[in-house]
Formats: C-alpha cells, structure tokens, sequence
C-alpha cells in the first residue's frame, strides 16, 4: 500500500448509493436497480482462503530478491496452473529510481474461457513491503512487512476464486492478475509497477471493467467506496458495492466516498480500463497495523476473506 503522502481525503465525493446507481454498465445495462443474485452459483471458503495466507506468511517476506519472493512465484504458478485454462508470466525489470538497484519482477495472468469477448478482471498485488516504515522505533521499521493482509489476503481470495472457477467453469471471461512491485517504494515512484507493466501493454481486447483487492482481510472490515473509483470508475462502483448490499454487507460496504487513495487501480483507469478499488484502509485501530511487523496472521481473519470472496464470485457468476 501507498504512503500516507500519496492520498488526501475526498470532500467531494460523498456519493451516496442512489447516485452511484444512476450511470448505465459499459454495455447498457441498467444499474438503477438492484441487482438479482444468482441462485445456485458456488460458494466461497473464507477458512480455505485464510490457509492461503498462512501459506503466504510462511514463506517469509515476499521482497523481490528474496528467497520469499521466488518461492511464492513457483507456488502461485503451480496452483493457477491446475486451475486455470492459461496462465501467462510477464517478467519485466525495473530501476529503482533511488539506489539504481534493477528489480526483477513478475506479472502473473491467469485466464479463464480466454476465447470469451466478455471479460472481468480481478487483481491483488502479492509483493511486500521491505521495511515496515509505519513502526514506532527504528529497529522495528527495519523489518520487512510480514503482509499478511497487505497483499496476502487479496491474493488468497483470487487463488481460491482460481480453483472454484476451474470446478464450475463461468459464462463470461475471467482474468485473474497478480501484480509484482506494487509495495516496494520507498516512494510512489517505485510502486504500482506491476499495475503500470500491464496497463502499458494492455491489448484492444480488454475486460469489460477491473476489480481491485487490497487489504481485504481485517477484523473490522469497512470498505467505502475509496475516492478515485468514485471518481474514475462511477458506474463499476455502482455495480459492485450496489452487489455487496444486495449480499447482505451493506454494514460493511458505505455508499459514501472515502479516502482517495494511489493504488494500483489508478494506472487501469489512465489506460482506458474503468477499474475500481476494494480496500479497507483502516487496519487495526487507527491503522496501527499498517506497514508494521504486526501485519500478520493474528489479524487476518476468515470471516472477512469470506464475504469479499463471496462479492468476487456474485459479479463473476452473475456475468459482470
């Protein structure tokens, strides 16, 4: 996640649900509505999701360069292959703007029915932060970010929508897009570089809209609609927080615009590709949590993986 220096607090965007809905889906649909669930689509394991973070976890800060880092590259490759109709890596190189330092990085796509015209796009990022610079001594902000929600749980949710996609094959096109480097930083100008490698070579043919997950998995969850999908993507965020309510989540997903927040879904939206952000950005009390050693398992919670996962699957299932 970006550094508090990269977003402000919107005092515009107070969009409530009503207004959200009046915009029309890309292909015409009718958002003003709500939306009609799917009946018999599968169901999502919040449990099974949080073993994907525990996973994520064990194998140690996943800083590119790092041991960590090639060993959850190998593992995410090996579980999308058994499940996915294709999956493409994308490695490409980046020079830290600071130190000079050349980063190998490495998109992972992973596309089901890849014939389909119509397709979604959901993304996480699965690197760590190198140093948990939101600590409270220096000591402690030399430890890197054991990212246990901060980029494992947004991962963990797509690796198992992975799976339950590979056993009820869906109607439309899914893209699952695991971006490298978007927490490296110090500054934003070395963040989003997995995002800003696939929107700079993303083709004609492209989903239909973007979904975002990043920090989904706290004990408190609260997910307003986050400032610049409000902005950038009004009507993708009508249609997904309009589903979340319809779900039963509306404690948890306010209408109202929040934080403008950088984040991967920025470089999406600049390529042409309407894409909004899930986010909760309020980890622990205060965002404690945040950028901390403390970023760990103890505060990742099932509960929460489930009912974004159960989200993910509903606009999947329900074609977009």
């Amino acid at each position: 996640m970006p550094s508090l220096i990269s977003f402000r607090r919107s005092t515009s965007l107070s969009v409530a649900l009503a207004v959200l809905l009046t915009g029309a889906c890309r292909d015409g649909g009718d958002l003003s509505t709500p939306p009609e669930l799917v009946a018999n689509r599968p169901r999502f394991d919040g449990a099974a999701a949080l073993a994907l973070v525990d996973t994520q976890v064990a194998f140690g800060p996943r800083v590119p360069g790092t041991a960590g880092h090639a060993a959850q590259l190998q593992w995410m490759v090996e579980l999308l292959s058994a499940s996915a109709d294709s999956v493409e890596l994308h490695p490409f190189t980046h020079i830290h703007t600071g130190t000079g330092e050349s980063l190998a990085l490495t998109n992972v796509l992973a596309r089901f029915r890849p014939g389909e015209p119509r397709r979604l796009l959901f993304l996480a990022h699965w690197d760590t932060r190198p140093t948990s610079d939101a600590a409270d001594t220096p000591e402690r902000r030399a430890v890197p970010v054991p990212g246990a929600n901060d980029g494992g749980s947004g991962t963990a949710i797509l690796l198992h929508v992975a799976r339950i996609l590979a056993e009820t094959p869906p109607d439309v096109g899914v893209d699952i897009l695991l971006v490298d480097g978007e927490d490296y930083g110090p500054t934003t100008d070395d963040m989003f570089l997995g995002a800003r490698h696939y929107a700079r070579n993303l083709a004609e043919a492209r989903p239909v809209y973007g979904v975002l997950l990043d920090m989904v998995g706290d004990a408190t969850p609260r997910f307003p609609v986050e400032g610049y999908s409000a902005l950038l993507a009004p009507e993708v965020a009508g249609r997904v927080w309009a589903v979340a309510h319809a779900l039963g989540f509306g404690q948890f997903f306010p209408t109202q615009a929040g934080q403008r927040i950088s984040d991967d879904h920025i470089p999406l939206n600049q390529a042409g590709l309407p894409t909004v952000n899930v986010i909760d950005f309020d980890y622990g009390p205060g965002n404690s949590l945040w950028h901390t050693p403390e970023d760990d398992l103890e505060n990742v919670r099932a509960e929460t993986l489930g009912m974004v996962g159960e989200l993910v699957l509903e606009l999947i299932y329900m074609g977009g």
